[in-house]
């Protein structure tokens, strides 16, 4: 192969439009044997792989179409799913070639055809093909009929509807029942690439069929394998022990040696454990995923990034399955960063008591390292395991104060951000060491830590006895800081006022910073609070003091988690590209559809009471219901209020369909909650909340959505030009 690798990279070479198709014409009249051809033929293709427009050859190369050579024939059906499209005028001259060799001898020149006219989505060759297509689909030959099932979900993209009343969608079900694992495959793929499109029909199993494909999973190919467990998602249990015996059988490809295709087992099995009642046998499988998951991180790279990602979601809804594999994950001195940050954070959630030590003396390591940006995430993984575990806090507290004395100047603001929320997780306990995080004052220069330090003291000013020297300082650039840092000085200083309300420092330094507030400042949150502030000071100093030093609630670990709905919903994705984002695929992909539990007599309690249920767009009226050889399907009984989504109820197993058409529910409330490390109950009922999304992007390394912000005014609802005009004309006089 590297040989005829070796020969064929001549033809890579750039060549002009005139000398290929004089070529071709030459070749007419003196090539017995297509040697001349399908050269000439090998450098179009060469400069279309270049990025090269062949284009104007599309008359010329059409006509080798009708060439017996084999190869030949692939290289001009490989030009036309280039060009083919945009060629419409001229297509109509190679549909009686497609419609001859779809009546081949040959198989692979018949499946040749039908591919190449699935991939040239141009009305008048799918007409052609749709008739071609039928016989294809029932071809003697398995590789015409997987190649056929393919191009099903091809007509389908290319026309829902068409494609459903010509009866193909059924066919592909019929497919299901094939004798050969691979057009099984095929035809899952394609039904699960029609089932995910939003206008598609929804593609559902029943027991019989999910069993029929358990069993070709042996002799299916590695993808073959993949779609056919992916697809196993679509099965939803009625009763808890169809969902236990699927587990049992699907749990030995746990040890199969493509990384792929354990994380879809893995990902099947999760879900299946939604619907089962069985304790041991989900602590059993729990037990049986984690060391094909620690095996996934002996692969390259990027694998253990994918691994780790999924992991990070995994641990938060079944902690057992690495409770005691914390180990696996200390970071080697070669790994890339984005795999350090990773196993940073899985570390974070693995860590509970009896492990803290462990864990806080590789932390320390960490911290020592030359990465400027793993030695702040080390650090402030010191913070959050001291807010964690509260054990391990006074050790915790230990270690960030000997990394203050190292006087490295980002250690020393990370360790001031994190002791800051520490300070809020144990109130009262360790403010012994803010002499010491005074003596590194002038090591702040980053907003972040200059923030907290100011909130610090700005906190504790009635024990601190030079915090208004301390104040005064940072406040003599107020003007030229960010506004993270401004609205600390602001509230800090109105805090030393509160504390010291005799001393004149105190009484100059805040009506110094409103004063700046409220007339030098154009962000209208610092400019807002400094009048509220100054009011409050003004007219009952008593209030204002209950106000500004009430109460604060103690930091916890909540905001860490992921709300369990949403979880439960991206655990629906693992080992696809939203489990790696930590968001659902119709978020970043375009007519993506949506996963969800279905709730059934089956569902676990705490599953369904974070239910989150997906409603689909309705189909046009000339939507078919697919009907075929297998169980009967339930026929959608009307809704007396067509304007109101109604939950549509479970089928029976014996009756449940393949395919329904469309399935509108309802989103009922959501809960928040999660399963902890710390030997909780990996299935109590959640509390509730409103926003299911509301802690989503507090996954480590999460990727933080843009809000779009009003461009301006829109302070109520009726706001007209002139409103407008005078409110900038009151900016702009303010400007000046």
């Amino acid at each position: 192969m590297s040989t005829q690798q070796g020969q064929d990279a001549k033809f890579f070479q750039r060549g002009k439009i005139e000398e290929f198709r004089a070529e071709l014409q030459a070749a007419e009249s003196k090539d017995k044997k297509y040697q001349k051809r399908k050269t000439v033929l090998k450098k179009i293709v060469a400069n279309i792989t270049m990025g090269n427009d062949m284009s104007p050859l599309f008359h010329d190369v059409i006509q080798c179409i009708g060439t017996p050579l084999l190869e030949i024939k692939k290289m001009v059906y490989l030009y036309l799913v280039s060009y083919g499209r945009s060629k419409p005028d001229q297509i109509h001259m190679v549909i009686p070639s497609f419609l001859q060799d779809c009546n081949d001898r040959n198989p692979l020149i018949r499946a040749l055809a039908i591919r190449t006219m699935a991939y040239i989505p141009i009305p008048v060759v799918t007409e052609a093909l749709s008739d071609q297509l039928r016989h294809c689909i029932k071809d003697r030959d398995p590789y015409v009929r997987k190649t056929a099932a393919i191009c099903v979900a091809k007509i389908y993209v290319a026309d829902a509807r068409k494609a459903e009343r010509a009866g193909f969608v059924e066919m592909l079900r019929d497919m299901l029942l094939d004798s050969n694992a691979t057009v099984v495959a095929n035809a899952v793929a394609a039904l699960s690439e029609i089932g995910d499109r939003q206008d598609g029909v929804i593609f559902r199993l029943n027991l019989t069929v999910a069993n029929k494909l358990i069993a070709s999973l042996g002799e299916s190919s590695e993808w073959g394998q993949i779609y056919i467990l992916d697809s196993l998602l679509r099965f939803v249990p009625e009763e808890h022990s169809e969902a236990e015996m699927m587990g049992e059988r699907i749990i030995v490809q746990l040890q199969h040696a493509n990384s792929a295709v354990v994380l879809t087992a893995v990902k099947v099995l999760l879900y299946l454990m939604n619907y089962m009642e069985n304790r041991r046998l989900i602590e059993h499988i729990c037990k049986k995923m984690g060391p094909p998951l620690v095996a996934l991180l002996s692969s390259g790279p990027e694998v253990q990034y994918v691994t780790l990602r999924n992991i990070l979601l995994i641990i938060q809804r079944r902690p057992t399955v690495l409770k005691n594999d914390v180990k696996v994950f200390f970071c080697k001195y070669n790994d890339p960063i984005y795999v350090k940050l990773a196993k940073l954070e899985i570390m974070y959630r693995l860590a509970r008591e009896e492990n803290a030590q462990e864990v806080l003396t590789e932390l320390e390591e960490y911290a020592s390292e030359v990465d400027i940006d793993f030695v702040r995430k080390s650090v402030r993984s010191i913070g959050r395991l001291a807010i964690k575990v509260e054990a391990a806090a006074d050790n915790c507290i230990q270690s960030l104060l000997t990394l203050i004395e190292t006087k490295v100047t980002y250690v020393v603001q990370e360790a001031v951000i994190v002791i800051k929320d520490i300070f809020r997780r144990y109130p009262g306990k360790y403010e012994g060491i803010i002499p010491t995080l005074c003596e590194n004052l002038d090591a702040l220069d980053e907003p972040e830590s200059k923030a907290a330090m100011i909130w610090i003291l700005g906190q504790f000013a009635n024990r601190i006895d030079n915090a208004d020297e301390l104040l005064d300082d940072l406040v003599y650039n107020f003007l030229d800081e960010s506004t993270e840092v401004q609205l600390a000085l602001l509230t800090a200083t109105v805090k030393l006022f509160v504390y010291k309300s005799t001393s004149e420092t105190a009484k100059a330094l805040v009506h110094k910073v409103l004063k700046w507030a409220t007339e030098e400042i154009d962000n209208p949150d610092l400019r807002d609070r400094g009048f509220i502030y100054w009011r409050m000071l003004a007219v009952n100093p008593t209030l204002a003091q209950e106000i500004v030093l009430a109460q604060k609630p103690a930091i916890t670990t909540d905001s860490d988690r992921m709300d369990r709905g949403a979880l439960d919903q991206l655990l629906l994705h693992t080992g696809t590209l939203g489990s790696i984002y930590h968001k659902n695929p119709e978020t970043f992909i375009r007519n993506a559809a949506g996963r969800a539990l279905v709730d059934t007599p089956a569902l676990n309690p705490s599953s369904k009471a974070v239910l989150i249920t997906l409603s689909r767009p309705h189909l046009p009226p000339t939507t078919v219901t697919v009907q075929g050889p297998g169980p009967i399907e339930p026929t959608p009984v009307p809704s007396a209020e067509p304007s109101k989504s109604m939950t549509s109820a479970p089928s029976e197993v014996g009756g449940q369909g393949l395919l329904d058409v469309d399935d509108v529910v309802t989103r009922p409330d959501s809960y928040d909650g999660e399963a902890d490390v710390d030997g909780e109950d990996e299935d109590e009922v959640p509390r509730k909340a409103g926003d299911p999304y509301a802690n989503l992007d507090n996954a480590f390394g999460g990727y933080l959505a843009d809000k779009p912000q009003p461009i301006g005014g829109g302070r109520g609802g009726n706001t007209n030009v002139d409103d407008l005009l005078l409110w900038g004309t009151a900016i702009n006089t303010q400007l000046r």
